[in-house]
């Protein structure tokens, strides 16, 4: 499905009925990244809105740079066009910097929040170096390079090993984007807030997915999040990396599932 939202066309899947779920996407990827969530969540009774982020995927791809605010005013724009009030919310990697903005501008929106391995913290003076390297790169040789790096950050050493099938699925997701879309979405990473000592101000029902072998988020991040939200519980997916829903669907979804039944139950009733 797509609406013209906040000034561009934005596409998004909205399967099931029942308490909305809203899942946000890491980069540079698309809402594909969530098909086997979907279908598991919405056959337990949840209604489970995946928007493809502005610049990837089915939507269009403006000229940026983008920024984690405008992303959240999309996300916003398309909970109004849904005539969803509220929402459980999560995000893996890129998508939990939307979400920290997403609590910090729009609270009364989210009823509870997941973060999926993704971490509080900004860019370190390096971090920022190599993804602007990244970029350049890029322009000159396309994404074909950047997917081949991409893979040893997204996936476990086990997952590439033993699942060459999502490894090209993966590979094909990120040689398909637009490079204006990736360099858009680079610049808005670069530039987003360092929310790790705010973390106490988000006071609401929370979950922390990380992975066992995730080597993009490394175990005192998650510590930082545990530790710093006041409300929250952490679950670790083993044998599992940076995208622990495709690499560990079941034990995932079990996770994600515990968690929505409990605040769903509690805060949207």
């Amino acid at each position: 499905m797509k609406a013209h939202l906040n000034g561009i066309s934005l596409s998004y899947g909205d399967s099931g009925s029942g308490p909305a779920v809203v899942l946000l996407h890491g980069f540079p990827l698309s809402r594909d990244m969530w098909r086997p969530q979907i279908k598991a969540l919405a056959e337990a009774g949840f209604r489970v809105i995946t928007p493809d982020l502005r610049g990837f995927g089915e939507s269009e791809v403006p000229e940026g740079p983008y920024s984690m605010s405008l992303f959240s005013d999309d996300v916003v724009a398309l909970l109004d066009h849904l005539k969803i009030d509220r929402a459980v919310i999560g995000g893996m990697s890129m998508g939990g910097y939307i979400l920290f903005n997403l609590l910090e501008r729009y609270p009364e929106r989210v009823v509870a929040a997941c973060f999926i391995t993704t971490r509080s913290s900004s860019d370190s003076e390096t971090a920022k170096a190599g993804r602007l390297a990244l970029l350049e790169k890029m322009k000159k040789e396309g994404t074909g390079n950047m997917a081949e790096l991409s893979i040893a950050s997204l996936l476990a050493g086990e997952t590439v090993r033993r699942n060459p099938e999502l490894v090209n699925t993966v590979y094909r997701w990120i040689t398909t984007v637009d490079l204006r879309g990736i360099e858009g979405a680079l610049h808005g990473l670069l530039e987003r807030k360092d929310y790790s000592t705010f973390l106490e101000n988000f006071d609401l029902p929370a979950l922390v997915i990380g992975a066992e072998q995730d080597s993009a988020i490394p175990p005192e991040d998650l510590r930082v999040l545990s530790e710093g939200l006041p409300n929250n519980e952490l679950c670790i997916i083993p044998q599992a990396g940076h995208m622990a829903n495709l690499e560990q669907p079941e034990t995932f979804n079990e996770c994600l599932l515990r968690f929505l039944r409990r605040v769903c139950s509690q805060n949207m009733t």
